[in-house]
């Protein structure tokens, strides 16, 4: 979705995580646009703590513990089953990252669904990246490949390569529009063997092993594109978010080397945004 109006000054970003954040080191440490596209204002943890916590407080950004587990105990709620204490979590959170005024809202690895309490102030502005390629739908627009077994349902679905996507949120898992999709990842030779296939521990070794791969050289990059693309006007979440599902089957496409194309353009004539 192509606009031409930039965000005034950089995005504020408030990052939600569970127990780590696969991109986020990226995004302080070696993404060009940090300063200028986009400021990291503070992490916000589901978990009682995770690992790059202490790395983030060293760079003077504000982190926020808030236990989802602690959190449903405290009301006698069945974790994590509790529709109303989920809801009442979301409103929590809300409360905790408003000091901090964020413009967008960055789910980086955290492991929830979220709720309309934090939804509807930040709507259109709570962005997530996922482990397949969301330009991918069935006939009736719905993701092929949603949920957190992503990457194994599109191996076994015999895909041969995969793909990320970071898109909006909504409040269907993995629905909203897609902004930014990676580069392919090939998937290895053995994962098309019909043995490996039935052989359970060996498939579920090597799908992990190529979700880490994902995740260790996508989650960053894909993570600062899809802010450098809002900020800069170049996708206009408002307008992305009208679209009905059966039409969001494109997406920038981010490359191995850090440059944007945009979609359905002829890549002779599209405006695209190489690396900083």
């Amino acid at each position: 979705m192509l606009n031409t109006t930039p965000h005034r000054g950089p995005l504020r970003v408030a990052v939600l995580c569970s127990d780590r954040a696969p991109g986020l080191m990226y995004l302080l440490n070696r993404a060009p646009d940090r300063g200028y596209a986009f400021d990291i204002a503070c992490v916000l943890t589901s978990s009682p703590t995770f690992e790059e916590e202490v790395r983030v407080e060293r760079r003077g950004i504000p982190t926020i513990v808030h236990p989802i587990a602690e959190f449903y105990a405290q009301r006698r709620a069945p974790f994590p089953c509790d529709p109303e204490a989920r809801r009442a979590y979301d409103a929590e959170t809300r409360r905790r990252i408003e000091p901090f005024f964020p413009d967008v809202v960055l789910l980086d690895g955290y492991l929830y669904l979220v709720t309309a309490p934090l939804l509807t102030p930040y709507r259109n502005r709570v962005i997530n990246l996922h482990f397949s390629d969301l330009t991918l739908r069935n006939a009736d627009g719905s993701p092929r490949f949603p949920g957190k077994r992503a990457v194994r349902d599109a191996i076994a679905a015999g895909c041969r390569h995969t793909r990320a996507t970071v898109h909006l949120v909504n409040e269907r898992p993995d629905d909203g529009a897609p902004i930014v999709r990676s580069w392919p990842f090939p998937v290895p030779p053995i994962l098309d063997d019909a043995g490996t296939l039935r052989a359970a521990n060996v498939f579920k070794m090597c799908v992990a092993a190529h979700q880490r791969w994902m995740m260790q050289t996508g989650s960053g990059p894909l993570m600062a594109a899809a802010l450098r693309l809002i900020a800069a006007g170049a996708f206009n979440p408002d307008e992305a978010a009208l679209e009905p599902s059966t039409a969001r089957t494109t997406a920038w496409l981010l490359d191995e080397g850090g440059a944007l194309t945009a979609p359905e353009m002829d890549p002779m004539a599209a405006p695209a945004f190489a690396r900083a």
